[in-house]
């Protein structure tokens, strides 16, 4: 009886969500790696704040802030790579891109 106590709710426990990698399940996302592209795809946007940032951290990308969505469902602020501090983007396909500087 109580090891199927412990089967039962290690399967409730991971239906609920309770890995890391179904955290960052979505459903737009292929594959795991993340893409640099030219141009962030504009479309709802189902990522938290925490599952972008953790895609940017993926992306090799430290020190982000003023991460924000924007009218456009792109996940929008400031990090820096390999020194350099750039505006990136996130879309809602897990894709990373370069924005324009803002004046």
């Amino acid at each position: 009886m109580m090891k199927m106590t412990v089967i039962f709710a290690a399967a409730v426990f991971t239906a609920a969500g309770g890995s890391a990698v179904a955290q960052e399940s979505n459903p737009a996302i292929k594959d795991s790696a993340v893409a640099h592209v030219g141009h962030a795809a504009e479309g709802a946007n189902s990522f938290t704040e925490d599952q972008a940032r953790g895609r940017l951290t993926k992306a090799g990308y430290t020190k982000i802030s003023d991460l924000k969505k924007d009218d456009n469902g792109r996940w929008v602020g400031v990090a820096t790579k390999k020194g350099k501090k750039a505006h990136v983007a996130l879309d809602y396909k897990g894709n990373v891109s370069i924005l324009p500087a803002t004046k």
